[in-house]
């Protein structure tokens, strides 16, 4: 069988349709791409980990026998070789709207959030002014933000609650805002759409976005991961490069949540994509996130090692009929 005739039996048989309908099912449910896409990720994990860092993997049951192992939620069991105790490794993706988040098609909002994470930024002189070097950089790179994207622009929401709520004097803020009250909810999405294109054209923020459940088994005390429930995390930044890569970091490296010190953040900005004037991407991480496993496998405590006995695999393996 060819794969597309494998594909379009696998389509028949599970979903019991037509490979047109279930693409344009896919292309209507967004939540459905994104399970699909979590999938991709994983498997492409798996193979590299295998292959490129030749690895012992195993996918992690998800349907676990009994009470799960409060340090085995990851997705994968790894080891480097037979002679190598086993740990757990979390796949995970970064947020896919990050700089729409932060509001940084806005100049001011965008000097402002490259400021505060200048450690991350490799082109930043730590012994000139600060402030100058990302205006300098924002000039020669985004030179819109000081001509026709000089002027804030707020969401729609803002919009109809700040013209319902007017000072009572003229600002800035009243002035634009005027500006831009006659125009409908799409047409201000499509000016912020325009501006982070072209932002998105020069730098793209690497952001995660830890959520988790706070059930019993789980033993969180707040909606995001204990630090021991895994040894390792692996971020796929494919939403912000054209391709999968994979970054690392041991999770007991990074800072604790605010309000528990045994939890990781919702999100942490691990650094940046900068394009450069050849269209080549350029990698700007914080120095808890690695691009070579092999350093962050590094970083892991022997002492956190996951017993085999504890350890329920998922041994599941997908073969298409007519394959055997």
């Amino acid at each position: 069988m060819t794969i597309f005739e494998k594909i379009e039996k696998f389509v028949k048989d599970i979903f019991k349709t037509t490979l047109e309908i279930f693409l344009e099912a896919l292309q209507l449910s967004k939540s459905a791409r994104g399970y699909i896409h979590g999938s991709i990720t994983e498997l492409l994990l798996k193979k590299e980990l295998e292959e490129k860092y030749e690895c012992e993997v195993y996918r992690i049951r998800e349907k676990w026998e009994g009470r799960k192992h409060p340090n085995h939620h990851g997705d994968f069991y790894f080891r480097r070789n037979q002679n190598t105790p086993w740990f757990v490794l979390e796949s995970k993706g970064v947020k896919s709207n990050s700089e729409k988040w932060h509001k940084l098609y806005n100049y001011e909002n965008l000097v402002k959030f490259l400021y505060t994470h200048s450690s991350k930024i490799s082109w930043i002189n730590n012994d000139k002014d600060i402030e100058p070097q990302i205006i300098g950089w924002i000039k020669e790179n985004l030179p819109k933000f000081f001509d026709e994207y000089k002027n804030n622009l707020y969401d729609y929401e803002e919009i109809k609650k700040y013209s319902h709520n007017k000072p009572g004097r003229e600002t800035n803020k009243s002035r634009v805002i005027d500006l831009l009250s006659g125009y409908s909810r799409d047409e201000i999405d499509a000016m912020i759409q325009e501006r982070l294109d072209y932002l998105m054209s020069k730098i793209k923020v690497l952001e995660t976005h830890f959520v988790s459940g706070t059930s019993g088994s789980s033993e969180r005390t707040q909606a995001t991961p204990r630090k021991d429930e895994f040894n390792l995390i692996s971020i796929d930044i494919i939403l912000r490069y054209h391709e999968h890569k994979f970054v690392f970091a041991n999770p007991k490296l990074l800072e604790s949540s605010g309000g528990n010190e045994d939890h990781l953040q919702q999100n942490y900005i691990m650094g940046f994509v900068f394009i450069n004037k050849n269209g080549v991407s350029e990698f700007n991480f914080s120095d808890e996130w690695f691009e070579d496993f092999n350093k962050a496998y590094e970083t892991i405590n022997k002492d956190d090692t996951i017993q085999e006995s504890d350890m329920q695999k998922d041994l599941r393996v997908f073969i298409a009929e007519g394959d055997e």
